[in-house]
């Protein structure tokens, strides 16, 4: 069976506009010079998701809510960060779609103040109309979801469970699309990709390219990513795992190994959602010479871990590196002072 007609078996809510682009960034290659050893670098602009401020969580909810819905759900639980931007997405969808949405929000990182708890994400959650549960530090955001799971039921509620960064088997099924989106799109323009460059948070994302990759009967390890939250064995692992079931679900051989997976953890840092300084200034570089937004958390450590691997040669002269640009901005905000502190 063809990957498009496995996925196509699925269920599935359109939420996006068609293929996102993919664009050169020629000012970068400049701004990098003879650093760049002749690497040709574009962007996939999964930013550019019009619904909830776009990003990558939209492509795993459009299997999520297929779901939902196909099994008759009325509430969206989603857990998360308190700057989730999956929980963003899954209340602005919710909205889309006339659920009800909750989110479970949990302090995972080590940041406060009105900068981190009230901006960026935290507000737009409360324009999209979701009931917000923020927990204080010590309470599982697994089991208070799934209690308020229980207590929806027993009102005659039926309530739909989004994991961490919608990040599960069904969910991964969201970038199995976009690794057949890519290489149609690298047929068309007459590219072959060397390396497909993204962030691994909760692992969904990378875990259905390589799915993807492996259903195409292509490279798995042509995706590189760079870890921002779990130690590299840690999310090879997890990784490993949501792509077999991912491919289990589609009907093929779950066959994949830790040999598949190309990860790098020299991006983490200190930890999840805490800033770098090659982080700050992969977005400054970002900005200043494309236009384009990064977040912090995200699409910032990865694109530095992009600029380190092409200045320390990963890549031949002539190689095209395609970066996903997975969205996140409004994490920007929360985080202002990172960026303002850089300069001053």
């Amino acid at each position: 069976m063809f990957l498009s007609q496995a996925l196509s078996l699925m269920p599935r809510r359109a939420l996006l506009e068609g293929p996102t682009p993919i664009q050169r960034l020629h000012r970068i290659e400049d701004a990098l010079g003879l650093s760049s050893n002749g690497v040709r670098i574009y962007a996939k602009r999964d930013d550019l998701m019009s619904l909830g401020g776009g990003g990558n969580k939209l492509r795993k909810l459009e299997f999520l809510l297929g779901d939902a819905v196909a099994a008759g759900a009325d509430t969206i639980i989603a857990t998360g960060g308190r700057q989730s931007n999956f929980a963003r997405l899954a209340a602005a969808t919710a909205a889309r779609l006339g659920l009800a949405c909750e989110l479970v929000l949990a302090p995972l990182v080590p940041r406060g103040g009105d900068e981190y708890d009230r901006n960026g994400n935290i507000l737009l959650d409360d324009l999209f109309g979701a009931r917000i549960h923020n927990l204080p530090a010590g309470v599982d955001p697994t089991l208070f979801a799934q209690d308020r799971f229980e207590e929806l039921r027993l009102t005659g509620h039926t309530a739909y469970m989004a994991t961490l960064g919608g990040s599960s088997p069904v969910g991964s099924l969201g970038y199995a699309t976009c690794a057949l989106e890519i290489e149609t799109q690298s047929n068309d323009l007459g590219i072959d990709f060397s390396a497909v460059v993204v962030p691994n948070g909760s692992s969904g994302t990378q875990a259905g390219l390589v799915a993807g990759y492996r259903a195409l009967g292509l490279d798995t390890t042509r995706v590189r990513s760079h870890s921002v939250l779990a130690p590299p064995a840690s999310a090879i692992s997890t990784t490993v795992e949501r792509a077999n079931a991912a491919l289990t679900l589609l009907g093929f051989e779950a066959s994949l190994s830790s040999n598949d997976v190309n990860l790098s953890g020299d991006q983490l840092g200190p930890g999840y959602g805490i800033s770098t300084s090659a982080m700050v200034e992969a977005v400054r570089l970002m900005a200043s010479r494309e236009g384009l937004l990064l977040d912090p958390v995200y699409g910032g450590k990865a694109f530095a871990g992009l600029l380190a691997d092409i200045s320390a040669g990963r890549y031949a002269a002539g190689d095209d590196v395609l970066f996903i640009m997975t969205g996140g901005t409004p994490g920007l905000y929360a985080y202002a002072t990172d960026f303002l502190d850089a300069v001053h």
